[in-house]
């Protein structure tokens, strides 16, 4: 063999030698990082969106309050639903980011394990097990939710929506015309209850992911992801059930 045989041979080798083995754009600590810092910022949305719901229980009026407000916020400085539009935004870059990041470390946990499932692990709880299930459920609850009571598109949305204007709302007789369909209530109460599994581990992970190493601060963080969870779950679920009961009609 020549010098100039041998030369690619050694050039190639020297190239592959040069990229360290394993590398990953994105790193998985970054994934995390991204998936932890949007995670605590839709626990903190579905707290807040769970609280201004339940107006609903307060009647019509407050609940229509709430929502011109919601899309009168900071005016002048800022257009009419220029905030809700800019939490609409921020809320639309998390979930892609959100969503990016988790089906990269799945894609990986999954190239990494091989074809065949490893046994003798540690028992993991259900709710982290579950995870990639809960995600995508809730993907599409999202998609069927705008759908249904933000852009009244059919047949998500009912027959008698009717969209909001910038001096009247709909909102409170838009929900109660939506959760009187027993299926759409069955529907949201399912996807209730997968929010509830997703938050109470994706929220105590968060917090893990961003470095909470104290043994305290851990079983803190615990109790307070699965009361947000129960809070969110339950305040979110008595409303379709107070719709068909005709608590709130």
């Amino acid at each position: 063999m020549t010098t100039a045989q041998a030369t690619p041979a050694r050039t190639g080798a020297h190239v592959a030698a040069a990229v360290p083995p394993g590398r990953r754009t994105p790193s998985d600590f970054a994934c995390k990082q991204v998936m932890a810092v949007t995670g605590l910022v839709f626990g903190a949305f579905v707290l807040v969106h769970m609280l201004g719901n339940l107006k609903a229980y307060l009647g019509r009026r407050e609940f229509e309050s709430y929502a011109v407000w919601l899309r009168h916020m900071l005016e002048p400085v800022v257009p009419y639903s220029g905030v809700l539009w800019v939490m609409r935004a921020v809320l639309l870059a998390c979930l892609v980011g959100h969503v990016s990041c988790a089906y990269i470390l799945w894609r990986r946990a999954r190239r990494a394990r091989g074809p065949f499932r490893r046994k003798g692990l540690p028992l993991r709880s259900f709710a982290a097990r579950t995870m990639p299930v809960t995600g995508v459920v809730l993907l599409l609850f999202i998609a069927f939710h705008i759908l249904d009571l933000t852009t009244g598109t059919r047949p998500a949305a009912s027959a008698e929506y009717t969209p909001m204007t910038a001096t009247n709302s709909f909102a409170y007789d838009n929900l109660v015309h939506s959760f009187d369909r027993p299926w759409v209530s069955a529907f949201y109460i399912a996807a209730m209850l997968l929010l509830g599994l997703h938050l109470s581990h994706g929220l105590w992970l968060a917090v893990n992911d961003l470095g909470a190493t104290g043994h305290r601060l851990r079983q803190v963080s615990i109790a307070l992801a699965g009361v947000i969870a129960i809070a969110v779950m339950v305040g979110n679920i008595s409303l379709p059930v107070a719709v068909l009961t005709g608590v709130v009609s």
